[in-house]
């Protein structure tokens, strides 16, 4: 709090209060009078004080900083803040969980938001990712009924196991984020010790307009930490706040969290020839074809002096591209740059992005977008609100526009054509990257979880987990008490046969 001397208490309109104790009534004991308009501001106020919630990553914790960058990209990118070694760049990152609401427990196992908002020369360039490579579907028509079964049942408003798995079950492409989610890596210890991924792939574009695909991952300086499951049950009954508080501790003490950028670049001809479709988001690019460079390092090292002005209204959008970077045709992220935005104008507002946390600080807005819920700027003053005009309004700029590429093929609701590839990634991940340790703790999550659910729904999840590897889905079979020669013999049905064999 500010030693500075108390100011005057005022209404929301710079009037003086006089008393903030007792309101005004008619003789000692009431009625109290309608007059009483300090009263009715402030009742009215706080009627008024929760904007809606976030759908999804409703609960977390913001702060900001700087993003430097430490190698030469300008042959892939003509992004301005990265045109140079040395160059900072101003940043505000969120992190949060995803699924909970605003008071869930920061330990929930669950994946974690990763936002970063650049305030470039350019406008503001936002990056919005997870800390998990890769995403449960890629399909966004799935996203709203995804989303709905990692939520509350509608009749019991409860999380239900049944919900959760029987999606999941049913939606093959979710075993590799599936597989990540119940590893250690699905309850990070805190937003300092996680790693940041864009998850989608994006386009890259030079001043030549050569354009290559390209992979963010932040790697935390501060090493990768995570809780076990009874860890993370117990912090969520002690301490839900903890992951919070966390960040907020460690930058007020001055021990600055900070992520090294490490980027995967592909050309174009090499995605054409690539063995995973680079444009699924549930793939990820093994490193040993494309290994990371790093380019670049984020640092927080400014807490939010207040969290709703800061953190609660601050809005990401992966719409928010500057010149020198373009989105790609993943489903997924082309439904995103729609959704995000929506999202914004619907919860803060059709002008949010006048809310200083939002606004660009390096590029001032010139449209001729007017008026609207909240407009508390010049609104444009006497100047033009239409294109093209003769009175010096702001004209397009043709540096501006990105280079072209190919697109083809009849408008159709087409099915993923290499779905066989489903199980390659999440196997791999199981037999080749975790340990024994590792194995046998993901086994151990899944099953404390899975039992919850229905037999029939078991079987179904338990021979996709077969399919990515027969140990691991016999493991988790055991676990269970479920027939592993039944699970193999699922596991070998088709997905339509599955469904059948276990409804009966």
């Amino acid at each position: 709090m500010s030693d500075e001397k108390t100011s005057s208490l005022t209404t929301a309109f710079g009037i003086p209060v006089g008393d903030d104790q007792n309101s005004l009534t008619a003789g000692e004991r009431g009625p109290v009078l309608i007059q009483d308009v300090h009263l009715l501001e402030k009742l009215g106020h706080f009627n008024r004080e929760r904007i809606p919630e976030r759908v999804v990553h409703a609960k977390g914790a913001g702060a900001g900083g700087y993003f430097e960058v430490t190698a030469d990209v300008t042959k892939y990118t003509k992004a301005k803040f990265l045109s140079e070694i040395g160059k900072r760049t101003e940043v505000f990152a969120r992190f949060s969980t995803v699924g909970g609401e605003k008071g869930s427990a920061d330990a929930a196992r669950d994946p974690r938001g990763f936002a970063i908002k650049f305030y470039t020369e350019d406008g503001n360039h936002d990056l919005t990712g997870n800390n998990t490579p890769v995403f449960f579907i890629r399909d966004p028509l799935k996203f709203p009924d995804f989303i709905h079964t990692q939520k509350r049942n509608p009749a019991t408003n409860c999380k239900d196991p049944n919900m959760f798995w029987d999606f999941l079950s049913l939606t093959p492409e979710s075993i590799h984020q599936v597989t990540i989610l119940f590893s250690d890596r699905g309850t990070p210890a805190t937003f300092r010790n996680m790693n940041g991924y864009s998850s989608h792939t994006y386009k890259w574009y030079n001043d030549k307009g050569e354009y290559f695909w390209v992979q963010y991952h932040f790697k935390t300086d501060q090493g990768t930490k995570t809780l076990t499951r009874e860890e993370a049950e117990k912090l969520s009954g002690t301490d839900p706040d903890h992951a919070v508080r966390d960040l907020y501790d460690a930058i007020e003490k001055g021990d600055y969290p900070s992520w090294t950028l490490e980027m995967q670049i592909m050309t174009p001809e090499q995605a054409e020839e690539y063995r995973f479709d680079i444009l699924d988001i549930t793939k990820v690019w093994p490193h040993g074809d494309f290994p990371t460079i790093k380019i670049g390092k984020m640092v927080l090292n400014r807490n939010p002096t207040n969290y709703f002005a800061e953190v609660e209204q601050s809005a990401f959008s992966p719409g928010n591209l500057v010149p020198g970077i373009d989105i790609s045709p993943d489903k997924m992220l082309q439904a995103r740059v729609f959704s995000y935005h929506d999202s914004h104008v619907h919860r803060l507002g059709p002008n949010y992005h006048q809310i200083p946390v939002n606004a660009p600080k390096n590029a001032p807005e010139t449209s001729y977008q007017r008026d609207g819920f909240m407009r508390i700027d010049a609104n444009g003053g006497s100047g033009p609100n239409y294109w093209p005009n003769s009175f010096g309004g702001p004209a397009p700029d043709p540096d501006a526009l990105k280079p072209p590429f190919e697109v083809s093929g009849k408008a159709d609701r087409t099915p993923y054509v290499h779905s066989n590839d489903d199980f390659v990634q999440a196997g791999n991940l199981y037999r080749d990257v975790m340990d024994d340790q590792a194995r046998e703790n993901l086994v151990g999550n899944i099953i404390s979880h899975l039992s919850g659910a229905q037999k029939r729904i078991q079987l179904r999840q338990t021979a996709l987990f077969f399919k990515a590897d027969p140990d691991y889905g016999g493991r988790v079979a055991d676990g269970l008490g479920l027939d592993v020669k039944e699970i193999e013999r699922l596991a070998n049905m088709t997905q339509t046969e599955r469904v059948k064999a276990t409804e009966k």
